[in-house]
């Protein structure tokens, strides 16, 4: 009979918790370097009692961080997994009720992104003696339905455990999944409030130390040669890098693949930082906030070789970026289902055990002079852009594009600039001069306004941990600081530095700006108040003050205004020692360069608005240039 150990569930779960690893190219990885909590009546008895006990007797076995924001505490677990590659990540516990289902949305952008992150939402009463219980929704379909059951569409493994005997193969699900690159996202494990604080007699084994492989599939050789043929025909190739590049750590044998075949690199989202911004070969972003450069390639390509990427509306600017006649996709990813996209050719394995693979089948094979040289010149023109973007001289009020290359400017070359939702992620994607595979880290699966505070902690999180001296720059507009910056209490508490760059425009400029594109006249995206007169929200600008409400919280401030002021800002921010924020309002109306490309919004079919009626019209030409792909 095998040694048993009696521990609630509660405790046997931070017991498990603590005792597995990732391994990766024979290099370890803690897998849960700590668990977020919110308490309530759901979980503060049973995975609250067994962190606390765990903080007592084996302190660092599984570390408890108090979270103010239970979406905020998942997105910060999502960016730790992100910095990490995916090789380590938090775990996540809230109490049942709207504790747990502020998680879903976290969720969503967890599993959006293809990045790990357990789930443990208190529940309902298994035994279900007193329902309905505080909290509980009641279902008339049956008792056994919960509000945790929003989880499942926005997780990749999802299990209640009903019974204490049903906990090991509810975890060891979850990590199978968490540990899978080709599955991987939001595991939830929901687990009742009366089952947490129930004791069991548990096998030993389960506690032991585990690790878990972290695989790099290698290209299956037909799918190999047939990639390899439509390559070697090509006139006019070019490399899409999306976030697998990053994340299978393939940034060096990218860059061999394209210096020994000529084929330049157009970068989405994710992607960007798989090469230096200054590489001969680097076209930067791709799609509909691209740059010119990779959009010009683009339009021309023959064949497009997809690393990595998912190939979002954005990265192929709504089906429109790709306009040969005869355009042909190869999909190197480690899933099927990216890989099947756009009828393409289809390698599933690992990117950087492909491009070895393919650099060496493709021996002799080379674009030519010229087209490295048009490449080249076409990211040449592109930088002077980016140079005047960065020095308009605007005023009074600086445009974001000189927000940005201030930043840029002054952050040093391994540092990391956060951000996720707005105009600025579109400017930050075209505009940002990359330097670090880690050093750009935007949040565009879900794009979810509130990411960047709590994102910009679990990044800086990340590099603390790991010993790295990076600063993190959190990019945010008051629209989606105002959404979420609760985790700033967090930062201060642990003396965690952030610098956020908090750009004040009074209001939701981004959709404002899109607004005008779809005649919509940027109605309901500032902030005014209503006028007596009119009834509407045209009034005068709200007295908001977002950097006395950060002060407020205990963050250090420093209000700039104009440019030279924010740079000296940013360079007293590099000396601080806690979370640090430097406000600056801006001109929300200076467009950043454009992309000569399109994103797919439908406009009013019908209207009375003439702004409606014209912009129709323009959405009609773009959608004649939409393709299938087939």
């Amino acid at each position: 009979m095998s040694e048993t150990v009696r521990l609630t569930v509660g405790q046997a779960t931070v017991r498990f918790l603590a005792q597995q690893y990732t391994e990766r190219d024979g290099v370890e990885h803690k897998f849960f370097e700590g668990c977020f909590g919110i308490f309530g009546h759901g979980n503060v008895a049973g995975l609250g009692q067994a962190l606390l006990e765990a903080e007592v007797s084996d302190p660092g076995a599984l570390v408890y961080r108090q979270a103010r924001n239970e979406q905020g505490m998942v997105h910060a677990s999502s960016a730790f997994a992100r910095m990490r590659n995916r090789l380590s990540t938090m775990a996540c516990t809230a109490s049942i009720g709207p504790g747990a289902t502020n998680m879903v949305t976290g969720a969503a952008l967890a599993t959006i992104n293809r990045l790990p992150v357990l789930l443990l939402p208190g529940d309902i009463f298994a035994t279900r003696v007193a329902s309905p219980v505080l909290q509980e929704l009641e279902s008339p379909a049956g008792y056994d339905v919960s509000v945790n059951d929003v989880f499942r569409p926005v997780s990749r493994f999802f299990d209640r455990v009903w019974r204490p005997e049903q906990l090991p193969a509810a975890l060891l699900g979850a990590m199978r999944v968490l540990t899978d690159p080709a599955e991987t996202g939001a595991a939830t494990v929901a687990i009742p409030q009366d089952v947490q604080a129930e004791a069991h007699d548990w096998p030993v084994e389960l506690f032991q130390r585990r690790v878990w492989h972290v695989p790099r599939p290698v290209p299956e050789p037909a799918a190999l040669a047939r990639a390899v043929e439509i390559i070697r025909s090509a006139e006019r190739p070019m490399v899409v890098a999306g976030g697998g590049v990053i994340y299978s750590e393939a940034t060096d044998a990218l860059r061999e693949f394209c210096e020994a075949t000529g084929i330049p690199v157009g970068e989405s989202q994710a992607g960007k930082g798989s090469l230096p911004y200054d590489h001969p070969l680097a076209l930067g972003a791709v799609g509909s906030t691209g740059t010119t450069a990779a959009n010009r390639i683009a339009r021309e390509a023959d064949v497009v070789i997809g690393i990595g990427t998912r190939y979002s509306d954005f990265t192929t600017a709504s089906r429109t970026a790709f306009q040969h006649p005869g355009v042909r996709f190869v999909n190197i990813n480690i899933t099927g289902l990216d890989g099947a996209k756009h009828a393409g050719v289809p390698v599933v394995a690992d990117a950087r055990e492909a491009l070895v693979a393919l650099t060496d089948a493709l021996t002799g094979y080379d674009t030519g002079a010229e087209y490295r040289e048009r490449a080249s010149s076409l990211a040449a023109e592109w930088d002077r852009t980016v140079e005047a973007a960065y020095h308009l001289g605007h005023g009074p009020l600086p445009a974001q594009s000189e927000i940005i290359g201030a930043v840029n400017d002054v952050s040093r070359p391994r540092d990391v600039v956060i951000c996720a939702a707005g105009s600025m992620p579109g400017d930050l994607h075209k505009l940002w001069r990359t330097r670090d595979p880690k050093g750009y880290h935007v949040e565009y699966g879900y794009s979810c306004m509130g990411y960047e505070i709590a994102g910009g902690l679990g990044a800086k999180m990340a590099a603390l941990s790991a010993d790295d001296d990076r600063d993190v720059y959190v990019m945010v507009g008051d629209g989606s600081y105002l959404m979420m910056a609760q985790e700033l209490v967090t930062a201060v508490q642990e003396g965690i530095k952030i610098i956020v760059v908090l750009v004040q425009n009074h209001g939701f400029q981004s959709i404002g700006a899109l607004s005008e594109e779809v005649g919509v006249e940027r109605f309901g995206t500032k902030y005014r108040y209503r006028d007596a007169a009119t009834g509407r929200l045209d009034g005068e600008t709200l007295p908001v003050d977002l950097a006395a409400n950060a002060a407020s919280l205990g963050v250090q401030v420093l209000r700039a205004s104009g440019v030279d002021e924010f740079r000296a800002a940013l360079r007293q921010a590099r000396e601080a020692t806690g979370p640090f924020m430097v406000h600056i309002d801006t001109d929300p109306m200076v467009p950043a360069p454009d992309s000569e490309s399109w994103w797919d919004v439908p406009v009013a079919e019908v209207a009375e608005l003439d702004a409606t009626r014209d912009a129709r019209k323009t959405y009609d030409d773009h959608k004649t240039a939409q393709r299938p792909y087939l």
